[in-house]
């Protein structure tokens, strides 16, 4: 009787074994259909979906590089940027690619055009629209307010290096010149200096600062460099201009290191006309590229292209819009996958020579990110046309235009931008804390 029922135990025992397997082979498979039969999300799925995060983000499992051929899964979910993206309208993508100068003190009507008609990524302001640090709070408050029917928060950006390239009105103490801050070879003190720049800045409400200078100054007579460059060797611009760069990102302000590749040893002032660099590109790798290099390496998120004719790299096209200086040096051989920024196109070295707008054009397809128009409505509205004709016929096509656009938003959405408007800041504060650095340098 008792190898009976071991007997019966031991069937019974294999039959449960083989319910147990059919019923996960009929739950689905690697290749099979989806696992609950089309009665709703597994657990799994639910979770995932409920987390709402980015490939990469808290689940590894859903990491795009787990699909064949790296890219990501069909029902992987979408990142912040890729939701947006999907969101946006063409005029909307457009609008990213400009970043755009502004009249007077207080929003115009061709500044709200520009906001609600053209949805441009962002502004430049300059001395004349900055009068005070109450009416500079009021102007960028302003303008993003007017900025809220769009899906994207703006940029806020200005020239802000010390010495003589500031905006800032009177009541602020100036900062001391890059050359002045780098001769003192002190790499925390650099560092403060650039936190300061930041603090400056993001205290009227900006979010975005054309500093620092990684030009060397190699060249005595060159018009525009001088002081504010950190030095006259490779290795003093890159040590310093690095410090300054962390010392702006680590209080959550956007530097853009300039000028690449390089307007040290011009003779030129490219607001005027167009300067030319005979070097090759042993000596540049050697001296001018140096900085940028370094720069990139450690992090740079912004690099500003300049109005310069390259000989050795091209001969024919500004480096503003050459596509071997943009893609083939910056990009690819560099290795810099952060947004590029022209100098402002309405100088003298690009709107002297050529039409604005097919420039302009000319970037974007050269490798940039942003054209940076600074001066007169009539021009803005021009690029911005030639910009929108462009993508229509198809010369800017769409998956060019999403990765332009998609680099930006990335950097718009890693430093949390936001239209929220903010208050008057501590003046008197700041310039206190500027005095100290001026004292610690005496």
């Amino acid at each position: 009787m008792l190898k009976r029922i071991t007997k019966w135990m031991y069937f019974g025992m294999l039959m449960v074994i083989l319910m147990v397997a059919l019923a996960g082979c009929q739950g689905g498979s690697e290749t099979g259909g989806p696992a609950n039969n089309g009665q709703g999300a597994s657990p799994s799925e639910q979770g995932q979906e409920s987390q709402n995060l980015p490939p990469d983000e808290g689940n590894p499992s859903s990491s795009p590089e787990d699909d064949e051929g790296g890219k990501p899964p069909a029902n992987a979910p979408q990142n912040a940027v890729d939701k947006l993206m999907s969101t946006m309208t063409v005029k909307e993508k457009i609008g990213q690619l400009v970043l755009v100068g502004i009249e007077g003190t207080t929003p115009d009507d061709t500044s709200r055009k520009l906001l609600k008609e053209y949805h441009v990524g962002g502004f430049i302001f300059f001395k004349d629209n900055i009068e005070s640090t109450e009416q500079s709070v009021q102007l960028l408050n302003d303008l993003k307010k007017a900025n809220a029917a769009n899906p994207v928060p703006l940029w806020l950006s200005i020239d802000e290096e010390g010495g003589r390239v500031t905006r800032f009105p009177d009541e602020y103490v100036k900062l001391p010149s890059s050359g002045e801050v780098g001769s003192r070879q002190d790499l925390e003190l650099t560092k403060n200096v650039g936190g300061l720049i930041a603090r400056k800045v993001s205290g009227l409400g900006l979010n975005m600062v054309f500093a620092p200078v990684l030009d060397i100054d190699s060249n005595p007579n060159n018009p525009v460099i001088g002081d504010r460059s950190f030095g006259t060797t490779a290795e003093e611009v890159s040590s310093q201009g690095i410090a300054s760069m962390k010392g702006i990102q680590e209080k959550e302000v956007v530097p853009v290191v300039k000028h690449f590749p390089g307007h040290g040893d011009t003779s030129v002032d490219s607001h005027l006309g167009l300067p030319v660099v005979e070097h090759n590109l042993k000596r540049l790798h050697e001296l001018e590229l140096v900085p940028f290099q370094q720069a990139i390496d450690d992090g740079a998120d912004v690099v500003m292209v300049a109005h310069l004719l390259m000989k050795s790299i091209d001969p024919d096209t500004p480096s503003s819009y050459s596509k071997p200086v943009i893609t083939d040096l910056l990009r690819e051989e560099m290795g810099f996958d952060g947004v590029v920024i022209t100098d402002d196109m309405t100088m003298g070295a690009v709107s002297g020579n050529t039409d604005v707008g097919e420039a302009s054009v000319q970037s974007i397809l050269a490798g940039s990110n942003i054209v940076l128009i600074g001066h007169e409505y009539a021009q803005e509205e021009a690029v911005i046309q030639a910009l929108t004709e462009a993508v229509d016929s198809g010369v800017i096509s769409e998956e060019l235009l999403n990765d332009r656009v998609r680099t930006t938003l990335e950097l718009k959405d890693k430093y949390r931008l936001s239209d929220e408007p903010v208050k008057v800041p501590d003046v008197k504060q700041l310039n206190a804390d500027t005095k100290a650095v001026i004292d610690q340098m005496k």
